[in-house]
């Protein structure tokens, strides 16, 4: 029978000063964590402001110093919240327990405690001295998530972990990856509420969302692999993001950068741009009833990138107008180059800047989910 970890992120871990940031929680003092915590290359700290009033300031939990990105939990109202399981892990885990399981809840409030809990899926010695994934592990690990940014924050350790280093790059690695396969996870959607209109990732995959039957799938079902996308600034990406921003009035504001995909230039940085959309999934496909992403695939081993112009027209009368243009491409590699000021945007879910360039690449089956 497995052991199964069910994973809960404290809502403290990224409140401003709290755990992520250098161990303290819940507002308490934290201090700079300088040193690396996997094969890969260290992060930069980040300075910005995470959204609904989160940060992170930490470089075991942020991207790169000029992007303000975080990895965020919960909204601000649900920090410092009660240390108690919620009620679907709790139920989660009497399903499993029925089920001859060997359960165990854990609350992480730091990345050390997240790594805690992902060295339990690590494999035997390599020669090469690397850390790498078990494929017949016996434990499987739920990820009970109150967002999309607490998903991505539990891959990004996990890429943290297992990633190798260029330098020591194995001959085993596939030719078009980075890193090994990942552990698959499941996932406990927290918030029913993101199946419906505002659908999460999980809502976009079709995975359960019962406690129940998430427990059947991780005891029953079988790894969904895939694609993942990590970025130049130490991070990862599941879903996608979108750049660009609006006035209080709600109307887009123009802004200006270099999008290239692959050898495709969708804007050369002279003309202004109402947004951009970075897509693995459909979670920015649409932007209020515009189609950006046509057919955004997470297991085609490509990324769709949308960007949308506003190009102004003459009528046959003479009237100017303005007609909103939106172009796409699809390849293995996006990079965004800002050509003035700073540049919002949403990263599964959480705000950032972007001051200067920052590109995507696709990992191709790198992640995974347990799917009936």
């Amino acid at each position: 029978m497995y052991d199964v970890v069910l994973l809960t992120l404290g809502s403290e871990r990224d409140a401003p000063g709290g755990c992520g940031s250098g161990g303290a929680c819940c507002g308490g003092a934290a201090g700079a964590d300088t040193a690396p915590t996997s094969q890969t290359d260290t992060d930069q700290t980040d300075t910005g402001q995470a959204n609904s009033g989160q940060a992170s300031t930490g470089p075991t939990s942020t991207d790169q110093a000029n992007t303000g990105q975080t990895d965020t939990g919960q909204p601000a109202a649900e920090q410092c919240a009660t240390e108690r399981p919620r009620v679907p892990v709790l139920a989660c885990a009497d399903a499993l327990n029925a089920r001859g399981a060997r359960v165990e809840t854990v609350t992480a409030r730091s990345d050390a405690e997240i790594d805690a809990v992902l060295a339990r899926l690590d494999g035997p010695a390599r020669p090469d001295g690397l850390i790498w994934p078990d494929p017949d592990s016996k434990t499987r690990l739920v990820v009970a998530t109150a967002s999309d940014g607490q998903l991505r924050a539990v891959l990004r350790r996990l890429v943290k972990r297992y990633a190798p280093a260029p330098s020591k790059r194995p001959a085993d690695l596939p030719g078009n990856r980075t890193l090994p396969d990942l552990p698959p996870v499941a996932v406990l959607p927290l918030d029913p509420a993101r199946g419906g209109a505002h659908r999460d990732l999980a809502a976009q995959l079709g995975l359960p969302r019962d406690p129940a039957a998430v427990a059947a799938a991780v005891l029953d079902g079988t790894p969904r692999r895939l694609d993942l996308l990590r970025n130049d600034g130490g991070s990862v990406t599941l879903d996608g993001a979108l750049l660009g921003a609006a006035d209080d009035a709600g109307r887009p504001l123009h802004w200006r950068a270099r999008v290239e995909v692959d050898d495709t230039i969708l804007s050369d940085g002279a003309e202004p741009l109402l947004a951009c959309a970075v897509g693995n999934a459909g979670g920015y496909a649409t932007l209020n009833d515009v189609a950006l992403l046509t057919a955004p695939d997470p297991a085609d081993g490509q990324v769709e990138v949308a960007v949308a112009v506003p190009v102004v027209v003459r009528s046959a009368w003479g009237r100017k107008r303005v007609r909103l243009e939106v172009r796409r491409a699809r390849g293995r590699a996006v990079s965004v180059l800002p050509r003035e000021g700073k540049v919002p945007y949403l990263d599964d879910g959480v705000e950032g800047e972007l001051t200067r360039k920052r590109s995507w690449w696709v990992e191709p089956g790198a992640w995974a989910v347990w799917s009936i």
